[in-house]
C-alpha cells in the first residue's frame, strides 16, 4: 500500500472508531449425531474446544501486532435443532448450556446456532428447539438464538410467526433483555458472523473463519469532505472507502485462517452503529443531506448507502458475504435513540428502511403490554418484505415489561439503550390465527 493509504488506516482505527467487530469461527456439528443426548453434548463440547482453542489467541496476537481493534471473538455452529432431532430428549435447554459451558471454556464472547430453520414446516427437532428458546437464554449468557420462517423460495411459515409472537412474550416475562439474543428472520443467510443472528449453515465447511467489519465513522468523515456535492460523488466516496475497509477484513480474515489452519469464508461488511458517539449510521444518512433520520428521503439515501457498500466491498474482496450493508438497531445507535425519543423516527418509517437495507426491525422496545399476535404481525410484515425482495428481513424487539412509551430500557455495552416506541394498537389476531403457509411469490420460480 502507498504511504497515504496506510496514514488514512491508522486514521480510521484511532479517530473514526474503524475496527474488526467480530471474528467467527463457523463449527459444523454434524459429526456429534448421537441418538444419545448425553453422548451428543459431550462431543459438541468436545468438538468446540477443540477446534476453537486457539481463536481468542490468535484474534488477539492480530490486534497486538496489526494495531487493529478487534471486538469480539465468536462461534457459530450448525442449527441445533438438526443435530439434537436424532436423540429422544423432551427439550434442547441442555444443548444450550453445553454450548455456553464451551463458550465459556473458550473466552469466547458469544455463541450462535441455537436455530430453527422452519420456513416450510416443521420436524420434530424444531418443536423442541423453539420450545425450549425461553429457558435456554434464561440460563445462559452467551448464547444466541434464531428461527427462520420465511423465504424467497419456500413462502412464510404463519403457524411459526404465530408460534415466535409467542416466544417472545415467553421470554420478555422472564427477563426483558433475554429478547435481544433471540432473532426472527427471512431468507437467513448461511454465513453471517454477526450475532444474535449468526449460525453454521448446513452447505459450510467443517470449520470457516468469517470475519465482520464496521466503520460507520470512517465513512461520515469521508462525506464531511465532499458536502454539497451531486449524489453520484456521495456513492463513489461511500465505495471507495467500503473498498478500504473490506481490504483490512479480508486482511484479518486471511491471517486468522492461516493461522488457525482453518479456511477463510468471508468478509461481512456491515456498518454496525454502537452507542458511541461518532459511530453512527443516522449520522451518515444526516451527512448525506437529511436535518434528521426519518425525514422524508430518508429510505432513499439509506438505499443508496447500502447499495455503495455492497459494490465497494465485493470491489475490495473475493468473498464477500453474510448480510454486508448498513444495520439500524435503534438501541445502538446514538442518533437513532435521538431521533426516536424526539418522534422523528417510528417504527413504520423503520419498516419502510427496512426494504432496502441489511436485516430488520432490529433492537426495538416496544410496550410490554403489546399482545403476541401484534409481535407476530410485526414478524409477518418483515418477513414478506424479505421473501417478495429476495433478501435477509429481521425482527428483534423487546417488550418491556411493566414500561411504557415514554420510558426506556437500558442493556448496556454495544447494547446501548432503547426508547419504548408506540405501537399500532389494531389487532393482526384473526389474520395470525389462519395459521398456514403464505405462498412463495411467483418470481422465485427461477429454474
Amino acid at each position: 500500500m502507498e504511504t497515504r493509504q496506510i496514514q488514512e488506516t491508522i486514521q480510521m482505527i484511532s479517530e473514526e472508531r474503524l475496527d474488526i467487530r467480530t471474528i467467527t469461527m463457523g463449527i459444523s456439528l454434524f459429526d456429534c449425531i448421537d441418538s444419545d443426548g448425553a453422548k451428543a453434548r459431550q462431543k459438541i463440547y468436545d468438538k468446540l474446544t477443540t477446534s476453537a482453542k486457539d481463536l481468542v489467541k490468535v484474534a488477539n496476537q492480530i490486534q497486538s501486532e496489526y494495531g487493529i481493534p478487534i471486538i469480539n471473538k465468536r462461534i457459530s455452529v450448525t442449527p441445533i435443532s438438526m443435530i439434537a432431532a436424532a436423540s429422544d430428549d423432551s427439550d434442547y435447554v441442555a444443548y444450550a448450556q453445553t454450548m455456553e459451558k464451551a463458550a465459556e471454556e473458550l473466552g469466547v464472547d458469544l455463541i450462535g446456532g441455537f436455530t430453527a430453520l422452519v420456513q416450510k414446516g416443521y420436524q420434530s427437532g424444531d418443536r423442541k428447539l423453539i420450545a425450549s428458546i425461553p429457558e435456554a437464554l434464561d440460563v445462559t449468557s452467551r448464547v444466541c438464538s434464531s428461527v427462520n420462517v420465511g423465504s424467497t423460495r419456500s413462502g412464510i411459515n404463519m403457524d411459526a410467526v404465530a408460534q415466535m409472537g409467542r416466544v417472545v412474550k415467553d421470554i420478555a416475562a422472564i427477563d426483558p433483555v433475554n429478547c435481544m439474543s433471540l432473532v426472527v428472520f427471512a431468507n437467513a443467510v448461511e454465513d453471517n458472523p454477526f450475532m444474535a443472528g449468526a449460525f453454521h449453515g448446513v452447505g459450510e465447511a467443517d470449520r470457516v473463519i468469517n470475519v465482520g467489519i464496521s466503520g460507520p465513522g470512517v465513512v461520515k468523515r469521508a462525506l464531511e469532505k465532499v458536502k454539497g456535492q451531486p449524489i453520484d460523488t456521495v456513492s463513489e466516496t461511500i465505495k471507495k472507502t467500503a473498498f478500504k475497509v473490506t481490504r483490512m477484513g479480508q486482511l484479518v480474515g486471511n491471517v486468522a485462517a492461516q493461522r488457525l489452519n482453518v479456511p477463510f469464508g468471508i468478509v461481512d461488511l456491515s456498518l454496525a452503529p454502537t452507542p458511541n458517539e461518532g459511530d453512527s449510521v443516522a449520522e451518515i444518512l444526516e451527512e448525506i443531506g437529511l436535518e434528521s433520520v426519518g425525514a422524508p428521503g430518508t429510505t432513499a439515501a439509506l438505499a443508496l448507502l447500502n447499495d455503495a457498500v455492497k459494490k465497494g466491498g465485493v470491489m475490495a474482496c473475493e468473498h464477500v458475504g453474510g448480510l454486508s450493508g448498513a444495520f439500524i438497531p435503534v438501541s445502538e445507535d446514538a442518533e437513532m435513540i435521538r431521533a426516536v425519543s424526539a418522534g422523528r423516527l417510528n417504527i413504520e418509517k423503520l419498516e419502510a428502511m427496512t426494504a432496502v437495507c441489511s436485516v430488520g426491525l432490529d433492537m426495538i422496545a416496544i410496550p410490554g403490554d403489546t399482545p403476541a399476535e401484534t409481535i407476530s404481525g410485526m414478524i409477518a410484515d418483515e418477513a414478506a418484505i424479505g421473501v417478495i425482495n429476495n433478501k435477509t428481513t429481521a425482527v428483534r424487539v423487546i417488550p418491556a415489561v411493566g414500561q411504557k412509551v415514554g420510558e426506556s430500557i437500558d442493556f448496556g455495552g454495544l447494547f446501548g439503550t432503547a426508547p419504548i416506541m408506540p405501537v399500532n394498537t389494531n389487532s393482526p389476531k384473526k389474520f395470525v390465527d389462519r395459521g398456514g403457509r403464505i405462498p412463495s411469490p411467483i418470481h422465485s420460480f427461477k429454474n
